[in-house]
């Protein structure tokens, strides 16, 4: 084994390195369960197979027993990266979250292949792109699209004379965006229960919402669930 290519190895291991750690820290940041270790030891370990691949189809070594084919690794890290993919995504609720930290697995493993082969800028210019994309395009969602977290709100009334309009309208007004309703009545407590399945914007506080559905009818129950 030539030197040269030990430590053109060592370099690109170490900027497979880097570039996980940069991807890592920016899931981190948004306290996403994805983080430094897991994108860290995919860049490593997906540059690390590329390297193998290169290695077995180039080395002498392999010559007795065929060198194959160079891309069969690589194939072999797109289909498996998957598993690790499919684990970053969960279901809490109404909400799916981990789809865009999936999305980074798989640019993270992509990175390390081509660290592999040896591709810096194409890598670089990658990284960058993908940095600017995960921190701009979150910040254009959440002004454009600020009611994005499903959630469900419960109200229970007493009494006869409910304007489901208004409430529809006071829930309405305070930012929310309703998506379905469901309505149940009790007939012997004269109670109505309305479930709202909503959008809600991040960071929303409710204090200001209950107070004016109370002055809309006798409200006896409040509840907001994920």
């Amino acid at each position: 084994m030539e030197m040269n290519f030990v430590t053109e190895s060592i370099v690109k291991l170490l900027v497979a390195v880097f570039c996980g750690f940069l991807l890592g820290l920016e899931r981190k940041t948004h306290n996403h369960a994805v983080g430094l270790k897991t994108l860290v030891l995919i860049c490593v370990s997906s540059a690390l197979l590329s390297l193998l691949s290169s290695f077995m189809a180039t080395n002498e070594v392999f010559a007795p027993i065929g060198r194959g084919d160079p891309t069969r690794i690589a194939s072999g890290v797109i289909s498996g990266i998957g598993f690790l993919g499919g684990g970053a995504i969960m279901k809490t609720g109404l909400n799916i979250r981990g789809l865009t930290s999936a999305a980074v697995i798989w640019t993270s493993a992509s990175m390390g292949l081509a660290i592999g082969a040896g591709l810096y800028i194409q890598v670089g210019v990658a990284l960058f792109l993908v940095l600017v994309l995960l921190v701009g395009l979150e910040r254009i969602e959440a002004k454009w699209f600020p009611a994005a977290k499903s959630k469900t709100i419960h109200l229970c009334y007493e009494g006869d004379d409910l304007d489901l309009q208004k409430i529809r309208r006071t829930i309405e007004n305070h930012g929310l965006i309703i998506s379905d309703m469901n309505m149940s009545r009790v007939i012997v407590s004269k109670q109505t229960f309305l479930h709202y399945t909503i959008k809600s914007p991040a960071g929303t506080i409710y204090t200001p919402l209950i107070e004016h559905l109370k002055e809309l009818g006798k409200l006896c129950e409040f509840s907001i669930t994920d």
